[in-house]
Formats: structure tokens, sequence, C-alpha cells
């Protein structure tokens, strides 16, 4: 039984307790009033009656006659005229009241009335005695009625006191339900601040509750910032604060494998050599130094603005910028200003060299570089500040113009064209914990990757409907008798700010309960970040469904790790740009053991993405991680063993 019942319980039968008392109370004290006030009415009947007798002379038969007038006339039950000796003279019985009185009432309320006794005498000389008895029957109707009124009263009393209790026990109900959340958000590591109660030993559990929390938190705080220097250390460039090159290639490996991602451009800056020496000799080097650092500061600016966007220096004058868009020409020419601006303090102009090409799905890292570079050479050619695009790629099935790709994706939903493919997700121990999926559209006879038409899917605003069929697809999956493993979909973020895609999403999911609780769900985690309102919001509406939340590529934006504090993930995929190399790499190793700590206090499951070999697997074992998957998983695991 919850306390709030017990307290009720205890309010309620603390009432009815003082209302049957008070109610036997007074009525046992009417009772001895009503026996009282009989007792005297007899004695005072039987005494004015006998001194009546006494002062007359009269014989045996008019006596009687007086009897019978009295008693006929008086509300007595019984009148009786005894001689010295104690003998019966004369009697009168009235016959049994006819009462509206319950007998029950009458059982456990009796009420006695006692003979009233009185001598008849003529002068000293005592003649008998004189026995009468009042009836009861209106003593017992003024207590049957005072019981009833005591009873109503008692009753609307109570019902007031009751009234009462409600209106306090919500007062506590309030601040104690606010800490019973704040305890319950504590085992599901969110951290709670609630307000102060007025009541002051509740002000004091809350207060106490509130300092936990918060000691709590900044323990966790503590630990998120020193893991964030801990990655800084082993990924960054101390000068500038950029990605170092080691950390670049990793990403660049991640971005150009990543099948459910759009196209996008990478950049390579190149500052000239000479420049750079006269400045030093000019300037000094702490001068020098703080130009690098506003460059890099504007890196960054570009990093947080574009989408995806990252950036690095890859050597003391090379620096890089990856990105998620095709049309990189505007970009460059603006960043070729904007680097000119920072360096236009130098007594002499610093050449600055931009090379930039277009990536997709397909394309290997050393092919993309190849061509990237040449693009840089070219610009270095006349040895001043230029920009030049790289030559085509030379991948199969080029994109079309994006008329054509609209027209191919409109088809391709229309005629049902569409299926998922699916890559093992493996736990720590060898089994396999869901199949990942990824969306294939038909073009010309031949699946294309998602890779290849998310960019068109976006300008056209297909992107919900993609992950509808996407879902619907996996749904359709898990339904099947055949079926036993989870299954996980990726989803972009700018679906879930849709009302109608909660909606929709939601309706699927309940009509098919069962196979919705092995759905996994996953958002990459710059998108949940950029609009963590709409994400809880998403997550609300899923919340009921059964279906696992998670977040992929995590760990990019670690310094916002605080915000999946209340949104009640389920796990998250460990960014492939971390996993890679990782044997060789002792810093990130220690980062990623600490994110494990972090990530399981908080009662999420962890696993690492894109792993490519033998050695990036047994080490993420060693770390702590709970599974994993990429290429090697892939490889471990055939599709056809699934």
């Amino acid at each position: 039984m919850s306390m709030y019942r017990q307290l009720w319980f205890a309010i309620i039968l603390s009432t009815l307790i003082a209302l049957a008392g008070s109610l036997f109370a007074s009525t046992m004290s009417s009772r001895a009033y009503l026996n009282e006030q009989l007792k005297m009415k007899n004695a005072d009947n039987a005494t004015v009656l006998a001194l009546s007798i006494s002062q007359k002379n009269i014989d045996p038969v008019e006596l009687e006659l007086i009897l019978s007038s009295l008693f006929d006339n008086g509300h007595y039950a019984s009148i009786k005229l005894l001689d010295t000796a104690g003998k019966v003279l004369i009697e009168k019985k009235a016959a049994a009241e006819q009462l509206q009185v319950p007998d029950w009432f009458m059982k456990l309320f009796p009420i006695q009335s006692t003979p009233g006794l009185a001598q008849i005498s003529s002068g000293w000389k005592q003649l008998g005695t004189i026995s009468l008895v009042s009836q009861s029957g209106d003593a017992y109707q003024t207590l049957w009625k005072s019981a009833q009124e005591m009873c109503i009263a008692l009753t609307f009393s109570g019902l007031i006191a009751c009234y009462l209790g409600a209106l306090v026990l919500r007062r506590l109900k309030k601040p104690l339900n606010a800490v019973i959340a704040q305890a319950q958000g504590m085992t599901e590591r969110r951290f709670i601040i609630t307000p102060e109660s007025n009541v002051p030993e509740l002000k004091q559990l809350s207060r106490a509750m509130n300092s936990t929390v918060s000691l709590l938190q900044s323990m966790f705080a503590a630990e998120a910032e020193r893991l964030e220097a801990l990655r800084q250390q082993a990924n960054s460039d101390a000068a500038t604060g950029l990605a170092n090159r080691a950390h670049f290639l990793a990403q660049l490996q991640v971005a150009i494998e990543e099948e459910n991602a759009p196209a996008g451009s990478l950049l390579m800056i190149k500052l000239s050599g000479q420049g750079l020496a006269l400045a030093n000799k000019t300037l000094g080097r702490n001068k020098t130094e703080a130009l690098l650092k506003d460059l890099g500061k504007l890196l960054r600016h570009y990093q947080a603005q574009l989408p995806d966007g990252f950036a690095a220096r890859l050597n003391g004058t090379d620096f890089a910028l990856l990105f998620r868009e095709a049309d990189a020409e505007p970009i460059a020419q603006k960043l070729l200003a904007d680097i000119e601006k920072i360096f236009a303090v130098m007594p002499e102009p610093c050449a600055i060299f931009i090379g930039f090409g277009n990536y997709e799905y397909g394309i290997s890292v050393g092919s993309l570089l190849a061509q990237i570079d040449a693009a840089l050479a070219s610009a270095e050619a006349n040895g001043i500040s230029n920009i030049c695009k790289s030559a085509p790629l030379n991948i199969d099935q080029a994109p079309r113009s994006a008329d054509e790709w609209s027209k191919l994706i409109l088809r391709a939903i229309e005629q049902n064209w569409v299926k998922l493919a699916y890559f093992p997700v493996i736990s720590s121990d060898g089994q396999l914990l869901h199949r990942e999926s990824a969306l294939r559209l038909m073009f010309g006879g031949e699946w294309f990757p998602a890779g290849r038409f998310l960019p068109i899917a976006e300008r056209l605003g297909l992107t919900e409907k993609l992950d509808l069929i996407a879902i619907k697809l996996a749904l359709d999956e898990l339904q099947k008798a055949s079926s036993k493993d989870d299954i996980a979909v990726n989803i972009s973020a700018q679906s879930t700010q849709s009302t109608s895609f909660r909606a929709q999403i939601k309706s699927m999911m309940l009509a098919k309960p069962e196979a919705s609780k092995r759905l996994w769900l996953e958002i990459p985690e710059n998108g949940a970040f950029a609009n963590i309102d709409g994400f809880r919001a998403f997550h609300k509406d899923i919340s009921g469904t059964g279906c696992k939340l998670g977040l992929e590529h995590f760990g990019r934006q670690f310094d916002k790790i605080n915000l999946i504090h209340d949104l009640k993930l389920n796990y998250v995929k460990l960014d492939g740009g971390f996993v890679r190399n990782i044997e060789l790499n002792e810093a990130n190793q220690a980062f990623i053991k600490g994110i494990c700590v972090i990530v399981h206090r908080l009662a999420l499951s962890i696993f690492a993405e894109g792993v490519t070999s033998a050695g990036e697997l047994d080490m993420i074992k060693q770390l702590g991680l709970d599974g994993a998957t990429g290429p090697e998983l892939g490889r471990m695991f055939p599709l056809k063993e699934l």
C-alpha cells in the first residue's frame, strides 16, 4: 500500500473513530440525562399522588377509580398501590408501546424508568405505598432523534476534516513527488534540481537532495571536462585548436565510408612557407603564432557553420576543411578572402593557396587526396594566392543532373523499388545484437546506396518520406515469423522535427507493437544537439512504442554530453574517427575508456562504428565498449549467415 493510501486510510480511520466515539459519548450522556429525568418525574408524581390521597378519607372503591382515571389520562407504564405489608391492592399496567425506534438501538442504549415511591398516611398512621412508573417511549424517541442529528453533524464535520486532510496531503504530495522524481532521475542518470518546499521537514529533504544532485552533476561535469581535455590533447593541434593530421585522416575515412550520408567537399589550404618565414623574422614568433591561432579560430567558425564541418591542421602550413556540401567554390572564395584579412598585417603579402574537390561514397582516401593535392599544386603554380578545383572524380555511375535524379527518386518510390541492406552489430562476446539497415533505391535495374541520392532527396523535401519507407520496411521485416534479429534504422534529425512525421511513425509502430519492441532508431549526434527541444519532443512521442533510441557518430561534440542527461536514450554509437587505428593511439584509448565509464554511468550501451581491422576490434573490447560494427564485422559475420 502506498504512503498516500496509508495516510488516507489513517485520516479516514481516525475520523471514523472520532465520529463513533463522539456519537457514543453524546448518546450515553443523553441517555443518562433522560434516565435521571424519568426518575425525578416518577418520584415527583408519586409524591404528589400520595399527598392528595393522604388528605382525603377515601374508601377503596373511590381510590381505585382515582388511580384508574390517573392511569388512563397519564403516560404511565404502571401504577401500583401496596398495603403496609407489601401486598398489591391495586395495579394498573399499560400495554407495550409501539415506537419508531430500532430494536438494536433500544438494546444498545436501554433507558431504565426507575419507579417513584411515596407513602400514603393518615396523620401519623401509614396506610400504604404508591409505586409509579412513567412510560419511556418519549425518552427513546428523543434519544433516537438526538443520535440522528448528532450523526449528521459529525458526518458533516468528518467530511470537512477529510477535505482539509486532502488539502494538506496535496500540499505534501507535490514536494514529495518532486523528490521522488528527483531520486528516480538519479537512478536514470538524470540530474534534476527541485524547488524547496515550504514545509520545514520537506524543505530539509529537498535541500539535501538538491545538494546531492549538484554534487553528482559537478562530478560528472568534471569528468566530462577531463575527457574533453584528453580528447583535445589526443586529436588536436596545440597551436590552433584544430584537429591534427591523424584524426583528420581517420575522420575523412569515416566520411567517405558512410553510405547513408550525402556527398561532400574537401578543401586543402596551404600558406606560403616564405611568407611565414618572413612573418617570423619581421613580426616575431609570438605574433606569428597569434596569426595562426586566428586562422584556427576562423576555420573553427566555418566548421561550426557548415554541415558536418571538420577542420584540421595537417602540418605547419597546410590546413584542411571537410564538409557535407557539394558546391564548395563559393565557400573556398569566401574563405580565401577571410584568410587574407587575417594576414593583411604582415609587411609583405603571404600567398594562400586553396585546392578543393568533391567526394562521395565509394571513393578511396588515397584517390581523393591525390585529386585535391593536384588541385593544390595547380593553385601554387603561379606563386600568388589562388583557388583551383580538382578534376572530376572517376566514379562509376556518376550522379546525373538534379532534375534526372528527382525523376529517378520519385519513380523508385512510386514503384516501390526500395529495400534495406543490413550490416551486423556484434556484442563484445561475439553475439549478434541487431542488424543495422541502410536504404537502397533501384535506378535502371541497379541498387544505389543512400549517399548517392540523399542530397537531391533533401533538396526535394523527401527526407521524411524516405525515413518512413525505411521504418516501414524494417517493421515489415520484424513482423515476419522467420525474423529473429532486431533491426536499427538511421533517420535524419530533420525528420524528427516534423510533427506529422512523428505522428506517422508513432501510428506505424503502435500498429505493430511486438515488432516495434525490436526496432532501434538512431539519429546523428550533431542533428540531435542542434535542436535538442525537437529531439525531446520526438522521444516523448515514441516513448510508448517500446523501440530503442540512440545517437550515432557520438563523441564529435563531446562537450555537449551534459545535454543527454534527461534524454532517456538506450545507446550511443561512438564515431569511427576515434576508432581508426585505436590500437596504436594510446591517447585515444584513454579518451574512449573514459567515455565508456561516463556512458555506462548514464545506464547506456556504447558501440563502436567503422571498425576496419582485427586490431581495432580487439582493442575496443579491452576498452569496455559493448559492441561494434563496421567492415571488419561484415567480413567476420557475412550477411548470408544472419
